[in-house]
């Protein structure tokens, strides 16, 4: 039996324009608080961004910043930070990469550096809500969840692997495609964060449902007893997955759920 149900937010839950049908959601989610199912949100992005989207849904948990943040309005679950000196470390390799552009995320904000291109800085905060552009990184005091990086589309799977070389030990790539890579916590994910969650609410992995697209939906969808990949999802999560759905354009996860409710 299903008894919380996670979903990547980007590519899987919203359409490309960043919406949702909001009025079909107001009534699945009272389906679901009826029958006793948590409502979850596991994504990549910022715990204040992804909030912006459940406003009227206080009881929504989030498992932000690919698992190192997970909280609700109320109550912080867990939160993983990276060490001062292993920030140093990963911001030495980065910073000496000039075709990265680079944002580092912290609990309070994410950070920019103001010579970085203003064009970018203002896309960027679609994602990340609580943005600050600094001087110097060295300036940032904040607890360090991630950094996430914008790099040529194209060149995305190699720069990632140059970066798993580089920073074995201190931190580990992961990314959706498309010119985004996240530098994480070794060892952290989202399906870590799943599980830590689940062990707070007493829920397995085996009782949870999951929806994604992308590589850092892997190991969540793998894991968790029902994994389900977008029709637009990477061939890699589809090849992962126990079932699949429409495309987040045609608001598969709410299909999905609407008829797995009726079942």
């Amino acid at each position: 039996m299903i008894k919380l149900i996670a979903t990547d937010m980007d590519g899987s839950f919203l359409r490309d324009d960043m919406t949702y049908d909001e009025a079909k959601f107001k009534t699945l989610h009272a389906a679901m608080a009826r029958v006793g199912i948590q409502w979850v949100v596991a994504s990549g992005n910022q715990y204040y961004q992804l909030k912006s989207f459940f406003k009227a849904y206080p009881d929504t948990i989030y498992v932000a910043e690919n698992g190192a943040l997970i909280r609700d309005e109320r109550r912080t679950y867990a939160m993983h930070t990276f060490k001062p000196a292993v920030v140093n470390q990963i911001l030495a390799v980065i910073t000496a990469m000039p075709e990265l552009q680079i944002l580092v995320c912290g609990a309070k904000s994410a950070y920019a550096l103001s010579t970085e291109d203003p064009a970018h800085v203002a896309e960027m905060r679609h994602y990340y809500h609580h943005l600050a552009v600094v001087t110097d990184f060295a300036s940032i005091d904040d607890d360090i969840l991630k950094f996430a990086i914008s790099c040529p589309p194209a060149e995305t799977m190699t720069i990632v692997a140059n970066l798993r070389e580089k920073l074995a030990g201190l931190g580990e790539p992961t990314s959706s495609g498309h010119g985004d890579i996240d530098i994480i916590q070794p060892g952290l994910n989202k399906a870590a964060g799943l599980k830590e969650l689940g062990d707070i609410l007493q829920v397995k992995l085996g009782e949870m449902c999951a929806f994604g697209d992308g590589g850092n939906d892997l190991e969540m969808l793998r894991e968790v007893g029902l994994g389900v990949a977008m029709a637009n999802a990477q061939p890699t999560v589809t090849a992962v997955a126990d079932r699949t759905t429409g495309s987040n354009q045609d608001q598969g996860v709410l299909n999905f759920i609407s008829e797995a409710l009726e079942a």
